[in-house]
Parts: C-alpha cells; structure tokens; sequence
C-alpha cells in the first residue's frame, strides 16, 4: 500500500524507468531499410526543428546552407545553436540529453568527439543501444507505399526481421496528391483514373488491402490540414468515405488521423517550412457518429484543439486520442495537454508519441515524456489519496503499462 507522498514519487519513478513502451508514431526503421533509418550525431542536429531555429539568428541564403554537406550543416548548428547560445530549446536540449544518455561527456562540447563513437557504431549495435537507454520495446514506423525506395524495399522482403518494428500504411499521396498518385497504382496494375471513375474506387481499396497485407500494417495514416472536412464532393472526400473507412472497417485497421499542419508556409526552409493551423473538430464528431463500426486514431496539431479533442473522445469510444505531435512537443505544453486529458478521460487515452525521425530521438523524447507524464500523475494520485482512496503498487503499475502500451494494442484489438 502507499501510504505517503514520498512513496509514491518513487513507486512512479521506479514504475517509469521499467515500463516497456510502444511508441505509436514515428518515422524509423530497422537496418534493412539502410539508409532510410537516420541515426547519428550529424542527423540529429540537422533535424528540421534545429534548422529552423538555425536560421532565427543566420542569414546564411537558404539554398547555399542546403547545398552544404550534412557534417557541415551540422558544424553550422552546433557552433549557432549550441555554443554561440546557450542551447535551452526543447530540440537543442535533446541533443544534448541524447549524448548524455549514451555517455558521451556533454560538457567537452567537441563535435568531433561525438562523431568519433559513431565511426565505431554498426547501424544494429545503435538500435539495441537506443531501445535500452529509451525504454522502447516496439516502435510504429511511417510507411509510404508511393515512395519508390520503401516500396522497392517492401517488395523485396524487408521490414520483417526485427519484430521491434511495426508498421503503419501512410497514404497522403492519395489523399493529398490524387492527380499524381493515381499514376502511381497505375504503374504497379490498379486500373484506376484521373476522376475516381468506374471501377477505380474498387481498384484503389485493393491497393489498400494489398499494402495492409503486406506491411501488416496495424493503421493507416495521414496527416490532414487544419481545413479538413468531408462536406464536400471533392476527391479527397470520396477516397476517404469510399475507399479509406470500408478497408478501415473490413480489415480492422484504425484511421489515423493528424490534423492542423500547414504545408511549406515557408517553401525555402524545406521540411523545416511546416506550420500550424485551427483546425475544426466537427469532422471528427461527423466520422465517429457516421461510422461507429470503424475506429479513429486522431492527434491534433494546434493547442487550442486540445481541449475540444478530450471532451470529443469522451463522447465516442472508436475514438482514440494520442500523443503531443510535433509543435506541441514542448514541456510546458505536454504537462498542460497530458492534465487535460487526464482531468476527461482519466486513464483511456494514448499521451504521448515520438514522432522521431532521427534513431536516437526516442531516448530524448521519451526520457523527457516519461519524466513530464510522472509529474502529472503524482499530482493526480496526490489528489486521488487525498480523498481516502488507497493505492497499490500494483495498481501503479498497471496504470503506466496502459497509457505508454496496453491502451492502444487494446484499441486495435488485434
């Protein structure tokens, strides 16, 4: 039993450093994607989040920094962002716990030093090493179909080796781009056309079935701009209700949804370009009351969303909120978000994600994550004990393994 409050910081604390946890979203592979898994020191510090902090103090011409190496890029950063200022960014402190945590001394601030433990690295020694340190047992990567390398590598056979990663079907080219995906499953014997016509909506849900199979994907995922709806007759609309949500329905994959980013408000910085917009919630509330046999998995990009997020997922159970994507990745806003959240559906939701797209990303993001969630559980089982409720260690425990696993491989119910 716990039976006070220093006892209960270190049931969480000791709870928090063991759990195994599914990270839902992110953007790594396994080593046989080769070079399409990023991990380094360079990688991390040319993270988009760090190139665009980069050019908030250079003038540097957009495309002559892109024209640069990747080392020199990352030269560039670490003398702008880490040495020339105190490095107090959200990104620019996850670099730096990230060479604390895989023991390099932060304090000789020598690049050079950092890339050495690199040259002695094999890309599967760097993945076990950064599971361990995150605590990460499995993680969901980003997998795209229309890229031409994964789906080269899919057809081959890869991505079925390291059980550690699952997959993820992302389909915004279909979506988003229908005049030139299209071509795309023409190319690969769907018979498809340019205006969704005759038998392509029948066409397009085979290739959604067919790349589910393959993959074994456990959702299929988009990232949405802040005006999405399904009010109108468009193409995107009609792929959604009639193609996307019957595969979703038929083969028990959930529809990810992320909503609220602006595409390249700033074309010059590249993927460091994105923003972030409003987006509004009536077409989550149209999808579940629409399609209660389906089920959703959705994170908004916008603060001002969250709120109206939490009290939608209160009303609809094949709803499935999850982690604070992207701009929200901030500590302030995590503590804010993973409160609210508690506060309305108390322990039934996803809270965080990585969206890592650099391998070592999952040590500083859940290192970071894990330590914001336990604040803000302590806080509420502080409350819970205060109202003459006992609590377990057990019950702890339980706890945590829901909110960082159980909760979503309950949702998918696979």
């Amino acid at each position: 039993m716990i039976t006070d409050s220093q006892q209960l910081k270190t049931v969480l604390q000791n709870e928090l450093s063991v759990v195994k946890i599914t990270d839902v979203h992110t953007h790594v592979f396994p080593a046989d994607f080769g070079s399409m898994l990023l991990f380094g020191i360079d990688e991390v510090l040319t993270y988009h989040y760090l190139i665009a902090e980069f050019f908030r103090y250079s003038t540097m011409p957009y495309g002559e920094f892109f024209a640069l190496s990747k080392s020199k890029q990352a030269d560039l950063i670490w003398q702008t962002l880490f040495l020339d200022h105190s490095p107090v960014s959200e990104a620019q402190r996850g670099a730096l716990t990230v060479l604390r945590r895989l023991g390099l001394d932060v304090q000789s601030r020598s690049l050079e030093e950092y890339r050495e433990y690199y040259r002695s690295r094999t890309m599967a020694q760097q993945i076990d090493t950064v599971f361990a340190l995150a605590g990460v047992e499995e993680v969901v990567m980003t997998n795209d179909p229309f890229d031409p390398q994964e789906r080269a590598l899919w057809k081959s056979g890869a991505g079925k080796e390291d059980p550690r990663f699952q997959a993820a079907l992302r389909i915004d080219p279909l979506l988003m781009d229908y005049t030139n995906a299209y071509k795309i499953l023409q190319a690969e014997g769907y018979e498809v056309d340019a205006s969704l016509s005759g038998n392509s909506a029948a066409e397009v849900r085979r290739f959604l079935t067919d790349w589910i199979g393959r993959m074994g994907a456990l959702y299929m995922a988009v990232s949405l701009p802040p005006d999405f709806n399904l009010s109108d007759d468009s193409l995107r609309t009609r792929i959604v209700k009639e193609c996307v949500l019957p595969v979703s329905q038929g083969q028990n994959v959930p529809f990810a949804m992320m909503i609220g980013v602006k595409k390249l408000v700033n074309e010059q910085l590249r993927l460091a370009g994105d923003s972030v917009g409003k987006a509004d919630i009536t077409v989550i509330e149209e999808l579940c009351t629409q399609y209660p046999d389906n089920k959703f998995l959705v994170t908004m990009l916008s603060r001002e969303n969250q709120h109206e997020l939490a009290i939608t997922a209160r009303k609809y159970r094949n709803l499935m909120v999850f982690g604070c994507w992207w701009f929200l990745n901030n500590p302030s806003i995590v503590k804010e978000i993973t409160k609210i959240r508690l506060e309305t559906l108390g322990l039934s939701f996803t809270p965080q994600h990585s969206d890592a797209r650099v391998l070592e990303h999952l040590i500083y993001k859940w290192d970071h994550s894990k330590a914001l969630i336990g604040e803000v559980l302590e806080e509420k089982y502080t409350d819970l004990l205060a109202t003459g409720w006992t609590l377990t260690p057990d019950e702890v425990r339980r706890d945590i393994g829901a909110l960082f696993g159980d909760n979503f491989h309950r949702f998918l119910d696979r």
